[in-house]
């Protein structure tokens, strides 16, 4: 993927970059000779990042700073599920401790994240897409189930649209996004037939880049699928 809408020696941010998605957009990177810097950040780097600790976000912000600005910044860390709770498929599945926990990873997190990283994004071509999905769309709903994953992501989309209109004012050239990456290949969609119905991670990436590359400012506070396709909030 050549992303001719950056320019040379362009630089890159990727956060969540030890999952599936995260992991094969820094690979995509990588392979790129026009890509002069790669930073990745996840809980396990240096700088490590936490979603669910504010500090741990805001330092790591800090520490990359003099690398920037970064012409792409790429949030791909979420969380459908854990070890021993799947997504709510009605009412009497609903609890305070998972509905808090899905929050602080899809929705807290990445506010914080977009509060201290935002700010780094370069003034003449800096995109910041952050990854959402389909099913938090209030008007796509048509299944139910999946509360806090449906209504965290609805959130986040959001905390993305906000944000996308002040960071317009002030940085013109900005644009912000939230993207659903169709169903991937990964840890966070095995459970749910993600290795028979997913795709590569890989794949995904560069579908994903495809739709990165195209943007214009107007496209800023806007939801999109990994094909292009615009999404209904």
């Amino acid at each position: 993927m050549d992303l001719l809408s950056f320019p040379d020696d362009f630089r890159v941010c990727v956060i969540g970059a030890s999952g599936a998605i995260g992991n094969a957009f820094v690979e995509a990177f990588q392979q790129n000779p026009r890509c002069a810097k790669i930073v990745a950040l996840h809980r396990n780097s240096v700088p490590a990042i936490e979603l669910c600790d504010e500090r741990s976000i805001e330092l790591a912000a800090e520490q990359i700073q003099s690398l920037g600005p970064f012409h792409l910044i790429i949030h791909a860390a979420g969380m459908l599920h854990q070890s021993d709770r799947m997504p709510e498929k009605k009412l009497g599945d609903i609890n305070m401790e998972q509905l808090h926990k899905t929050f602080m990873v899809n929705t807290f997190g990445p506010a914080i994240v977009i509060r201290h990283f935002s700010k780094m994004l370069d003034r003449e071509r800096g995109v910041f897409a952050l990854m959402s999905a389909k099913v938090g769309s209030i008007e796509d709903n048509r299944l139910g189930g999946w509360y806090s994953y449906r209504a965290s992501k609805a959130a986040l989309n959001m905390l993305i649209k906000t944000a996308a209109i002040e960071i317009q004012r002030k940085q013109g050239n900005a644009v912000m996004v939230a993207m659903h990456p169709g169903t991937v290949c990964s840890a966070l969609s095995q459970p749910f037939r993600g290795a028979e119905i997913g795709r590569p991670a890989r794949q995904a990436v560069t579908e994903m880049l495809g739709v990165i590359d195209r943007l214009k400012n107007q496209d800023s506070g806007c939801f999109f699928s990994y094909d292009g396709q615009q999404l209904p909030w």
